[in-house]
């Protein structure tokens, strides 16, 4: 079975972001960037799946700009065995909206045919949580989000899900779109030597238009701020004055 890994370049979730004095959005200027975090996390568990012997071949693809083959190299030296780049924008600050994704993402299964599409729940820049629901409506395939859990077993995949109330654990028959959280797996450094052979892998670059997709913006950005500093607490002295608080100065109450 193969495995098709979306992966997005984005800043690395270590790097204080900063917002541009225009408001026109965030300065990427000299920014350090990224595998999405939750992308590794499904790249990991596809390369797990691939050393059970359950996966034959993991795809990583992204959707960007041309620096983005940075970030297929990274899932080239965990362990993914080729990649596919499809340049959608020049500009680092151009950001392919969810459903453009989904579509080029649709196109690129119609032809790899993969069994299993593994995916973060969602990208830090943004938190749009969209692709991946987006892609199995224009697939028709079954889907599982939020994943804490994933075990394949022939034609169906039982996934726990982290919901609201806890867990839910549920069947999905393959072919099927998983989207993975936080609590998936923890994934690998990769080592020198991979890093090295990442170089040699099979990278195609391919452009929106091969999938006769159109890309322009539904959104435009109107301003982007930082959140508001965040307020001094305040002592109280007794529950009598808390409780007053509560009720004349919060409203909470």
């Amino acid at each position: 079975m193969k495995v098709l890994v979306p992966v997005k370049r984005v800043i690395d979730y270590n790097v204080k972001v900063r917002v541009k004095a225009d408001g026109s959005g965030v300065d990427l200027a000299n920014v350090k960037m990224s595998m999405n975090p939750f992308d590794e996390i499904a790249m990991e568990e596809a390369i797990r799946l691939k050393e059970k012997g359950i996966v034959t071949e993991v795809v990583a693809v992204s959707i960007g700009v041309k620096q983005a083959q940075e970030t297929l190299r990274t899932a080239l030296a965990m362990g993914a065995d080729r990649a596919i780049l499809i340049v959608a924008a020049d500009d680092v600050h151009t950001d392919i909206e969810p459903l453009a994704v989904a579509k080029l993402l649709k196109g690129v299964i119609d032809a790899e045919e993969p069994g299993m599409v593994l995916c973060g729940k969602q990208a830090i820049d943004n938190d749009m949580n969209a692709t991946g629901q987006m892609l199995g409506a224009l697939t028709g395939w079954a889907q599982a989000t939020f994943a804490s859990k994933v075990a394949v077993d022939g034609e169906n995949a039982t996934v726990t899900r982290e919901v609201d109330g806890g867990l839910q654990t549920i069947k999905v028959k393959l072919p099927a779109i998983i989207s993975v959280d936080l609590r998936l797996n923890e994934p690998r450094y990769a080592s020198l030597p991979n890093i090295m052979k990442a170089k040699k892998k099979p990278l195609d670059e391919k452009t929106p238009a091969d999938y006769g997709v159109d890309v322009s913006p539904r959104l435009s950005v109107v301003k982007t701020s930082e959140p508001a500093a965040r307020a001094a607490g305040v002592k109280v002295g007794s529950v009598d004055e808390l409780m007053a608080k509560l009720k004349d100065e919060a409203g909470v109450i």
